[in-house]
């Protein structure tokens, strides 16, 4: 299976998680900032996220999900859009998403369900970008 890194288009791979990684900073910053503080129970407050961690930490997680991605659409001969639609539900929903409102599902965060919404709903959409551009530029 390692051997399939040599098989991957690395610019394909750099543009679909830049795009992925994008997607995040306005999805959390402008689309659905008020929803997502709310999620959080932070509705009254002024979200700091000014730490290195906030935007390395999504960056390095986006740009996993990213390669990983890569190898299986690769491995799975996934070769046309509608594959990679496929592919994307699968992955998106199977994985992203439900990993996503299992973590939200603690007592820490107020609103789980709104958050697992929320996030889950960026990483559906967010594999479903990387997906496409993946088999775009094969």
């Amino acid at each position: 299976m390692i051997n399939l890194f040599s098989a991957i288009n690395w610019i394909s791979v750099l543009i679909a998680f830049v795009a992925y990684f994008l997607l995040g900073a306005l999805w959390f910053t402008l689309l659905f900032k008020k929803q997502y503080a709310n999620s959080l129970g932070k509705e009254n407050d002024t979200l700091q996220n000014s730490s290195p961690i906030f935007f390395i930490g999504p960056a390095v997680c986006s740009l996993v999900i990213t390669i990983t991605s890569a190898i299986l659409i690769d491995a799975s001969g996934v070769d046309s859009y509608g594959k990679a639609i496929e592919f994307a539900f699968i992955i998106g929903i199977g994985y992203l998403f439900t990993n996503t409102v299992n973590i939200a599902i603690n007592p820490n965060i107020p609103k789980p369900i709104l958050y697992g919404i929320i996030s889950g709903i960026f990483h559906l959409i967010g594999i479903l970008i990387v997906s496409v551009v993946i088999v775009a530029m094969r």
